[in-house]
């Protein structure tokens, strides 16, 4: 059955007849989607992070049975060389294979005066640059003998300050002091976490012959096949062979949990924002009782009086998403925050927003329905008489 809706204008102007009112709700809601939107950001994040971080080229070879603790890895210096010359299809331009053996490790990093933390430090060869093809030398120079090479995001990992952390200043660790040689990006990946120095330095200074991992890049017309067949008929080296968007698709896995809690953790948010939101909403209701009524009186339904409710709950909701989207994009996005595997950027990207504008239209229409219909099964008499 058709019933008359009440003007759309009638909803914008009560929203600006109660100016304190409608500040507090705007900016209560902009909180609350703020809240979300950060959450979120964080989870976009470290999914992206993660995910750009394997090149679907990149084969590595490390310990057998070490699963995703290539910190733990331990193989024969000797297996550098051995892969390249027992696997066909590995990359090769100009004589030089794209072949890089590494020494990676998590050690305490200590910046100036500052305490330890815990760091991640990659000993490697200048053929690294060929088979890591997303890193890219932003500030500074290659590292010669007693330098180390810092990623963007080694400061917030070791929570030093970016001028601490600048081309020409000392660190400190594996009991020696390395100058800073350069700043390297690495397309938001993983990497950008470490710190790299050269790979026959970090073995003296550890005391160590041995390898970590060997990354390898294979061809485009290569098969994983051969690589992993190597590994698994050179049984005396005790190898095993993963492709690198396999492994990080794993450590994927592996953060379920934490991406599961993040999620619930927007849900509580909302749900909180639900119920601010109704609690103001109630006291806006409340005192609107006898106009209302009379509109109930002058003949519109009372449908009619929900709908307009709804619309100005949403357009609060609105106005408060799109304020909190651009509050999120000029402070949040590319923020950095420390995590277990080191480092990476809050992403605030078009599917964050999209989940922080649903969740503030949603706060918007749920908070506006209970107390319109609780104020409206008023009989219209008592609400006419109401203060």
């Amino acid at each position: 059955m058709f019933f008359r809706l009440l003007p759309w204008e009638y909803a914008i102007r009560n929203l600006f007849r109660r100016p304190l009112r409608t500040f507090l709700t705007f900016a209560g809601l902009t909180t609350v989607i703020v809240l979300v939107l950060v959450v979120v950001g964080f989870i976009r994040g470290l999914e992206q992070s993660l995910a750009v971080s394997g090149d679907p080229q990149t084969a590595i070879v490390f310990s057998k049975g070490m699963g995703e603790n290539l910190e733990y890895s331990s193989i024969a210096m000797r297996t550098s060389d051995l892969v390249p010359a027992s696997v066909a299809g590995i990359q090769e331009r100009f004589g030089q294979k794209y072949v890089s053996p590494e020494l990676y490790l998590g050690t305490e990093v200590t910046v100036g005066d500052r305490e330890p933390s815990m760091g991640l430090v990659r000993g490697v060869t200048r053929s690294i640059l060929l088979v890591r093809r997303q890193v890219e030398i932003e500030e500074g120079n290659w590292p010669e003998p007693g330098e180390v090479m810092v990623g963007r995001m080694v400061a917030t990992k070791t929570e030093a300050t970016k001028a601490e952390m600048g081309v020409g200043q000392s660190i400190t660790f594996e009991g020696r002091s390395w100058r800073i040689s350069g700043i390297f990006s690495a397309g938001g990946s993983a990497f950008e976490s470490e710190a790299w120095c050269r790979l026959d330095e970090l073995q003296q200074a550890m005391k160590r012959q041995d390898l970590s991992i060997v990354a390898t890049t294979l061809a485009p017309s290569a098969d994983f096949v051969d690589l992993d067949l190597f590994c698994k008929e050179r049984l005396d080296l005790e190898l095993q062979a993963m492709q690198e968007t396999e492994y990080y698709a794993t450590l994927q896995q592996d953060y379920v949990t934490v991406r599961w809690l993040a999620w619930l953790v927007v849900l509580l948010v909302s749900g909180a924002g639900v119920f601010a939101g109704l609690n103001t909403m109630y006291g806006s209701v409340v005192g609107r009782i006898p106009e209302l009524s009379t509109l109930q009186t002058i003949g519109f339904a009372r449908r009619a009086i929900v709908t307009s409710l709804i619309q100005e709950g949403l357009l609060l909701a609105a106005a408060a998403s799109l304020s909190a989207a651009l509050l999120a994009l000029v402070f949040v996005n590319g923020a950095a925050v420390r995590f277990t595997m080191g480092a990476f950027s809050l992403r605030i990207d078009s599917m964050a927003i999209l989940i922080g504008c649903a969740v503030g239209l949603s706060l918007g229409f749920f908070g506006a329905i209970p107390p319109a219909i609780r104020a409206l099964r008023m009989p219209i008499v008592d609400g006419l008489k109401a203060v």
